[in-house]
């Protein structure tokens, strides 16, 4: 998983795997979220626009992963 913050277009991508460019499919799930699938129909990675808007200035200044012990595995 690698998430990016864009701050010349103020926004924030979370890659949960890799497209080959063009093959992805987008979906607004609301004016500020954007859904990209893969050919295969499985949820690639998720678009926030406005992010500063939606988030706090820490918020994206730090990101905290957890991981599951049984994905951990």
């Amino acid at each position: 998983m690698k998430i990016t913050y864009d701050s010349s277009v103020d926004a924030l991508y979370i890659e949960l795997h890799p497209l080959a460019p063009g093959t992805a499919e987008n979906r607004e799930l609301s004016p500020e979220i954007v859904a990209d699938y893969g050919p295969d129909g499985v949820l690639a990675g998720v678009e926030i626009l406005d992010a500063s808007q939606l988030l706090t200035h820490d918020q994206l200044r730090k990101v905290i992963f957890e991981v599951s012990p049984a994905l951990a595995a």
